[in-house]
């Protein structure tokens, strides 16, 4: 498909003849996308500004008093609307998922911040915050928008709350680590490890929650492209401070990276280990408030000794199951409790009364093999 954008621009006659936009889709909201960009491409409308609204509140328009909509397109998940006014076009980019964003292309930079105002004025849903929740943002590589953050309100339990959910040796650790402040940091690397179900990504929604009034928590949900991306890695890393949030840390978290920091990952994982490794004391780091924090359910003798070396780490936890005495505390009875403890993730589900069937002894190697989830 092919759009012409528009017309040459009088104040370019020579170096924009004509603009013709190429749309390799049938989808009209994509047709409403190359239509928005003609004013902007021959320099009619050399002025652009952008915002992006995580949740749009219901009945928001996202259009400013005025506008004219001379296209609407709806697809399976997002809808498009151009508007415009004397000077100024709008696209509006709604997405199913609740999030939009809005863009503003003008003969003036004042008249383009002035109609994005406008538009986005009273759009963001501010749900009431919970003392229970806290907001935690979520990146991933999108094939559409690029590296996107969405943020969530996540329940977390204070660390008084949820101390008993983990073995003497682990508490005691992260006793100190929920009081880290800044001025308290030397390493940059948070290193979680230990078998599954035993209670990491519980652990980490509570230091968020502690954390809360010096650093902002995200959750990458790609690690392998963000540290196999270096567009990608930049724009989370060290992309342009929010003049808001300047001087605030941030806390990278990265789960399940058994394969990126095993002793052989170098081979395995090519520059990705080396990228981490520089964000956290590296160039790449530097003059950033930045902690990154790994979760593997790796055993520390097969973790790569460059992430495990000293100075490196803030912190760095092995969390294992309860011993057989703190499992049965926690429970409140022995039935079900192997002899040698259990994770957070099998008491829950002894709890529950959901334990799948036991793999005998003699092919588990324990009575309480069959408890792992």
């Amino acid at each position: 498909m092919c759009a012409d954008a528009t017309a040459a621009s009088p104040r370019f006659p020579s170096a924009s003849p004509s603009i013709r936009l190429n749309v390799d889709s049938d989808s009209p909201a994509d047709v409403v996308d190359a239509l928005f960009l003609g004013p902007f491409s021959t320099g009619e409308q050399p002025y652009a500004r952008g915002h992006s609204v995580e949740r749009v509140r219901s009945g928001a328009t996202l259009l400013p008093p005025g506008a004219t909509v001379v296209r609407s397109a709806r697809d399976d998940d997002r809808s498009a609307v151009l508007a415009e006014g004397e000077g100024w076009r709008l696209l509006a980019a709604r997405w199913m998922r609740g999030s939009a964003e809005v863009t503003v292309t003008a003969v003036s930079d004042e008249l383009a911040r002035t109609v994005l105002e406008r538009a986005v004025e009273g759009a963001e849903d501010e749900p009431e915050p919970q003392p229970e929740h806290v907001t935690m943002g979520f990146w991933y590589l999108s094939p559409r928008r690029g590296p996107h953050r969405t943020t969530r309100q996540i329940s977390a339990g204070t660390w008084e709350e949820v101390r008993a959910n983990y073995t003497a040796p682990v508490a005691d650790a992260m006793d100190r680590l929920m009081k880290v402040t800044p001025d308290d940091i030397a390493g940059r690397l948070l290193l979680l490890h230990g078998p599954p179900g035993t209670g990491k990504t519980s652990a980490l929604r509570t230091l968020a929650r502690s954390w809360r009034d010096w650093c902002q928590v995200d959750c990458v949900l790609d690690p392998e492209r963000l540290l196999n991306d270096v567009g990608y890695l930049m724009d989370i890393a060290i992309g342009e401070d929010d003049g808001s949030e300047r001087g605030r840390w941030r806390l990278l978290l990265l789960e399940d990276c058994d394969e990126l920091i095993r002793g052989e990952a170098r081979h395995a994982a090519g520059q990705a280990l080396s990228r981490l490794l520089n964000l956290t004391d590296g160039l790449l780091g530097q003059g950033r408030n930045v902690l990154v924090g790994v979760t593997t359910n790796e055993d520390l003798e097969r973790l790569h000794p460059a992430v495990v070396r000293p100075g490196r780490c803030l912190a760095r936890i092995e969390v294992g199951p309860l011993t057989r005495a703190e499992a049965v505390g926690w429970l409140g009875r022995e039935e079900g409790v192997g002899r040698h403890g259990a994770t957070l993730a099998e008491l829950f589900a002894l709890r529950r009364g959901t334990v799948p069937a036991s793999v005998p002894e003699q092919q588990g190697g324990g009575a309480d093999a069959g408890l792992y989830l």
